[in-house]
């Protein structure tokens, strides 16, 4: 039987002695498969380690971009504060300058706004906006007037947590808790249970009380100056849109109607129409509640 092999011939360079070596074919040929199999497999490694050299590589790119988009979001959202914070103030000394002239006037109160990053908010109609910028309008402007005829009013600061509990949410950038996305808290949310009573926080008029969008039952306390105090996601209204209330009486009750993912209470305090930390007011508080019924005059 014939068998195909290749010779392969060793000469030492010394002796002159020639050495055959008989190797087979087949093992030749399977040495060469191993060896391109070999180098297969060595370059799909290196390749695939290329490859994730750039993702790595790509990913640390992002990453460094996205701190930076962070840090330059946070500034602005610092800068914007600071500038609601002047506009406030700019609000309420144009308000008091205007009582001084006699005008009475007062700015419009619209609902809950919040920053473009915050868009997926759900938000009312235009019909809805119109109808509750017209409706806060002219309860503020009547308000107003009431206030300047009541000398009984003089507890006008909130200095009253409105319910007892502890702060959920703080006043500016948070997470919104439907979609994730950061968005601008113009209040502070403080826990209570269902059927919680709701105290105001300083002597007021009462400007609205009822439904409004994404706060639920709210009511809306002017206590003169361009000072108002709002109080979100009620489960109960017990005062009327006109009513005169003082320091500690109760208005309400605290539910989850609205957008809210749990019973609390949404507090916030406006100066001339813009939202400002409340926080200034609660770390005031007055220790001890009056009894209202003692100081009505009715």
């Amino acid at each position: 039987m014939n068998q195909s092999y290749f010779i392969v011939v060793l000469a030492h360079s010394l002796h002159g002695r020639l050495r055959r070596f008989h190797i087979d074919q087949k093992i030749v040929f399977a040495i060469l498969a191993l060896a391109m199999l070999g180098c297969f497999t060595l370059f799909g490694m290196v390749s695939s380690y290329v490859r994730m050299a750039w993702k790595v590589s790509n990913y640390n790119n992002l990453r460094q971009e996205a701190e930076v988009l962070r840090a330059r979001y946070q500034r602005l959202l610092s800068e914007a504060q600071e500038a609601n914070e002047e506009v406030a103030k700019l609000s309420v000394f144009a308000a008091e300058v205007s009582m001084a002239y006699g005008l009475h006037r007062q700015p419009a109160y619209p609902a809950e706004v919040e920053p473009a990053l915050s868009s997926v908010r759900l938000t009312p109609s235009l019909a809805e906006t119109l109808e509750t910028y017209n409706k806060l309008r002219t309860a503020s402007l009547t308000a107003s007037t009431r206030l300047s005829s009541r000398r009984w009013l003089v507890n006008t600061t909130p200095s009253l947590w409105p319910v007892t509990g502890r702060l959920l949410s703080n006043f500016g950038a948070r997470e919104d808790p439907f979609h994730g996305h950061m968005a601008f808290h113009t209040g502070v949310d403080i826990s209570a249970h269902v059927g919680t009573p709701v105290k105001a926080a300083a002597d007021g008029i009462v400007i609205e009380a009822g439904w409004m969008g994404n706060y639920g039952k709210l009511i809306v306390l002017d206590h003169g100056r361009g000072l108002q105090t709002w109080y979100a996601h009620l489960s109960r209204i017990d005062v009327i849109p006109g009513q005169e209330v003082r320091l500690g009486q109760i208005i309400g009750a605290t539910g989850a109607t609205g957008r809210a993912t749990s019973p609390h209470l949404h507090y916030e305090v406006r100066r001339g129409g813009v939202a400002v930390n409340p926080y200034g007011y609660l770390a005031r508080s007055a220790i001890a509640t009056p009894d209202p019924a003692r100081d009505f005059p009715f």
